[in-house]
């Protein structure tokens, strides 16, 4: 692979600011023990013919001891490292100026902690560019291990055509956090211009794939032949300003609700067994036996993070809920990946690279199986909903057709969908009891369900109980608002229904 990026430690120099003695050494250069800035230039040409040079690289980055690039900051506002830029600019276009064409000559002078006293050191090379003043990004680069945790890795502007990404800054434009592939992989961003897309290529070609997903606008790269293992996610963005999410308003219209307060029960409630219904039409008599056979099913389709602002006054200060390897529901640490909301009604992602807020829509693909969607609630259940959390592998529940059954906090049918029925899944404020999430919305006795032949029949059974129908694919139908037993709402097969925290979808 090409040189891309030249890093070399120069001689040792008693002043780091003396612009001579780190271009040339006095006297014969032949004596001198490391070769010295203009020595480097010369010997490393942009581009040659046969043996002479016909170019040379016009942009520098000066390593200078971090200790001595503070103390000029502090005591000259940092003149010295200007100054330094200033007078090696200027015996670059006198030594080389016939060498440069048009290009512009440009330093620029950091610190760098590892550097000791009189220690410099230099980049310059294919890869290294130094942007014109006021020169605007025109994308920017990130990169992650789950695609949760995004760490920054640096910048492309207009005019920077290679960008190299690596291990660490010696060998790369920049590096990249927790890089996985060693030394010897890079990752070469190729711009042709703005109105070029990036080009991204792997080094070397038949050590890595590279992957576009078009569904999350990131690069997958992974060893070649490798279909587990380390990985690196790339993301390359346009620059453009980005507006923070606004919570939708309330309608000016609609009065504000008071959140819920948990209310102590002297006596715990008897939980209502489901009762079997008479059947609509008497079958004919027959010697034989029928057992019920669970031909339609329940599914936990998504959760629906709450605003948890709406219930301060109970002390929950935070709910969490993981997903495993299988991307199904889990509590505590055996998650891949966890979502998390605060009382500020923040949603956050959470996986062994840290924590990270989530701007919705988002999705994630912490492990090489399907994607985790994370969806803005619809502008009907923004005031009580943070966000939708679609669930890849959610419980599913087969049920009996001819039996109406109840579906809440002390009713056992579909108990083992309420994912969030553990305190583990919810904080309280310092000194208040553990507390399962469930009782943030949901009542005891929500609604009652029951299997037909044209759908499900659903009743509201608590006035205080908020009931929407979603879609099949999760649109705003209505918020339902009158059912009883009789007559009951009519919800058809492959739809969803919203009752506290549990997107449920019932499937024929």
């Amino acid at each position: 692979m090409p040189v891309y990026v030249q890093h070399e430690a120069l001689g040792k120099v008693n002043d780091v600011f003396n612009a001579e003695a780190i271009w040339q050494a006095q006297g014969l250069s032949l004596f001198s023990r490391r070769p010295l800035l203009r020595d480097l230039l010369e010997r490393s040409p942009r581009e040659h013919r046969g043996r002479a040079a016909t170019r040379c690289f016009s942009h520098v980055t000066l390593l200078l001891p971090q200790e001595e690039v503070d103390d000029d900051r502090h005591l000259t506002r940092g003149a010295r490292v200007r100054d330094l830029a200033q007078s090696l600019a200027a015996l670059h276009q006198k030594d080389f100026g016939d060498l440069l064409g048009n290009d512009d000559v440009r330093y620029h002078v950091v610190g760098a902690h590892e550097l000791a006293p009189g220690e410099v050191q230099v980049k310059f090379g294919h890869a290294v560019y130094l942007p014109s003043p006021g020169e605007q990004l025109l994308y920017t680069v990130s990169a992650s291990r789950d695609s949760v945790v995004w760490k920054q890795v640096g910048p492309v502007y207009p005019n920077q055509r290679l960008v190299l990404l690596g291990l660490d800054g010696r060998g790369a434009t920049y590096p990249v956090p927790d890089w996985p592939f060693g030394p010897d992989g890079a990752v070469l961003l190729v711009n042709d211009g703005p109105d070029t897309p990036l080009e991204v290529q792997v080094r070397p070609k038949d050590a890595f794939d590279c992957q576009f997903d078009a569904a999350t606008a990131c690069y997958t790269i992974r060893p070649h032949g490798s279909a587990g293992g380390a990985r690196l996610l790339l993301k390359i963005q346009r620059s453009a300003p980005l507006q923070a999410p606004v919570a939708p308003p309330r309608p000016a219209c609609e009065p504000a609700k008071a959140p819920a307060v948990w209310k102590p029960r002297a006596q715990p409630e008897q939980t209502a067994l489901p009762a079997q219904r008479q059947a609509r039409s008497a079958p004919p008599e027959s010697d034989a036996t029928y057992a019920p056979v669970a031909r339609q099913r329940v599914c936990l389709a998504a959760l629906a993070l709450p605003r948890l602002s709406r219930y301060r006054e109970t002390g929950a200060v935070a709910l969490e809920l993981g997903l495993d390897r299988a991307l199904a529901p889990v509590a505590g640490k055996d998650a891949l990946i966890r979502f998390a909301v605060d009382e500020t009604d923040q949603v956050h992602a959470i996986t062994a690279a840290g924590r990270q807020q989530v701007v919705l829509p988002a999705s994630f693909t912490p492990a090489d199986s399907d994607a985790v969607r994370l969806l803005a609630p619809p502008p009907q259940m923004a005031e009580r909903y943070s966000a939708l959390l679609c669930l890849p592998r959610g419980p599913v529940q087969g049920i009996t057709g001819g039996a109406r059954f109840v579906f809440g906090r002390s009713a056992p049918m579909l108990a083992a969908l309420r994912v969030l029925d553990s305190p583990a899944c919810l904080r309280r404020a310092p000194g208040l009891e553990p507390a399962s999430a469930d009782r943030l919305g949901l009542s005891r006795n929500a609604f009652s369900f029951e299997a037909v032949e044209d759908g499900y029949h659903i009743g509201r059974l608590s006035a205080t109980q908020a009931l929407y129908h979603l879609d099949d694919e999760l649109r705003f139908v209505c918020a339902i608002e009158q059912a009883s037993a009789e007559p009951p709402y009519l919800l058809p097969p492959g739809h969803h229904l919203v009752a506290g925290h549990y997107v449920l979808r019932f499937e024929a």
